[in-house]
């Protein structure tokens, strides 16, 4: 599977389980929800055009969207942990991992 590929993919399963997470959390959340939304958000703007992108140029556009995502689901994270939500957290946690796996072979 390409970076490209594997890039779609992961934003995609983001952006899914984004909506999942607004139907698992209750409105109170809204503080995590909204890291979670702006970093599916971030890489979603990227999906059209990823496979687009030159090969030796795909580190230096994908890092910065992919560090930033990251980051804000971090952030997610350690509010849902906070707040005993650990299953939510769990699963975001495996999104960082995703993450992080793709930035590591980029």
């Amino acid at each position: 599977m390409t970076i490209s590929e594997r890039y779609r993919d992961i934003a995609q399963h983001l952006e899914g389980q984004a909506d999942e997470f607004y139907n698992r959390l209750p409105e109170e959340a809204t503080r995590p929800l909204c890291f979670i939304d702006r970093a599916a958000e971030e890489m979603m703007e990227l999906v059209e055009a990823v496979g687009e992108i030159p090969r030796n140029q795909l580190d230096a556009k994908l890092s910065p969207i992919l560090l930033k995502a990251h980051g804000d689901l971090d952030r997610a994270r350690v509010q849902l942990e906070q707040d005993d939500r650990a299953e939510v957290a769990a699963a975001i946690w495996e999104l960082q991992q995703l993450i992080y796996r793709l930035l590591n072979d980029l």
